[in-house]
């Protein structure tokens, strides 16, 4: 007889959805999350992995595509941090994924709900090559998933890129699997092990100072690199921001102007722990 897990994997595209995967621990991850300022659910997905899943469904009321939605959301994590995160989403007439990795452009592949594809093939070698995946075993494999195929539609396109994800350290809690609708997944990711809320509501939790800069991505909080990062974060998210105004397309646009944020974040906080640490030295 079939796990549940094994159902959830056999079910068809139901809705509209989508989650983030980080190549980082959730430790890492939490900082970052916080800055979407949208109400998220994070828990590990395996050695190295973390998941984001949207914590309600207030996202959905944009009106935008489902795969500029996620992909903003990925290419404004991504480009200040030193991992790689992929979005992967779906909707009733297609699904597919996008790679934000730094300030490259972004790379992804789509496929028609029967699974038809319509990409690129080369983005899958690429895909792979940032993930830094098996040259061999990766690319053959999701090679294979551009090639026409009248038994795999979109939900078996995006099972065959889990797998092959799952050889490099990919394990998602149960029930969270690129088939279901948003609510679905919420509530599944409600209930993973280890998952933590990165809403503002939580902020002062998740992001406390002194954690952050010990961590891995100190560097990126306070001095030199930080400066550097912030004043990259203006810039790139000013050229996002109009480059999606002139689209009118409001999700590019709110990713640019949540990278302007951060950047006017980034150089206030700077300066304030600089500031602070003045303040706490004792005078000669």
């Amino acid at each position: 007889m079939p796990t549940d897990a094994a159902r959830n994997l056999e079910q068809p595209l139901r809705g509209t959805g989508g989650l983030l995967l980080c190549r980082a621990a959730p430790d890492a991850v939490a900082p970052a999350a916080v800055l979407l300022r949208r109400p998220m659910l994070l828990a590990p997905a395996g050695g190295g992995w973390s998941v984001l899943v949207p914590a309600d469904l207030s996202w959905q009321g944009e009106e935008e595509p489902v795969d500029l939605v996620l992909d903003g959301w990925a290419a404004a994590l991504a480009v200040g941090a030193p991992w790689p995160v992929l979005a992967l989403w779906w909707d009733a007439g297609r699904a597919g994924f996008s790679l934000a990795s730094g300030v490259r452009r972004p790379v992804g592949y789509v496929w028609l709900a029967d699974g038809t594809p319509a990409g690129e093939d080369e983005a899958m070698r690429t895909f792979a090559g940032r993930l830094g995946l098996d040259p061999v075993f990766a690319v053959q494999a999701l090679d294979a998933l551009t090639r026409p195929d009248s038994e795999a539609d979109a939900a078996a396109r995006l099972r065959g890129v889990l797998a092959v994800l799952a050889h490099a350290g990919l394990a998602l809690p149960t029930g969270l699997v690129p088939v279901r609708p948003a609510d679905a997944l919420a509530e599944a990711a409600g209930m993973a092990p280890g998952v933590r809320r990165t809403d503002r509501a939580g902020w002062r939790e998740v992001v406390r100072p002194e954690l952050v800069e010990a961590s891995v991505v100190g560097p990126l909080m306070r001095g030199r690199r930080a400066r550097l990062l912030a004043a990259a974060h203006l810039v790139a998210g000013s050229a996002l921001g109009l480059w999606g105004l002139g689209r009118r397309s409001g999700g590019w646009a709110a990713a640019g102007g949540l990278l302007v944020a951060q950047g006017i974040a980034g150089l206030a906080y700077d300066r304030f722990r600089g500031d602070r640490a003045r303040l706490l030295v004792p005078p000669d």
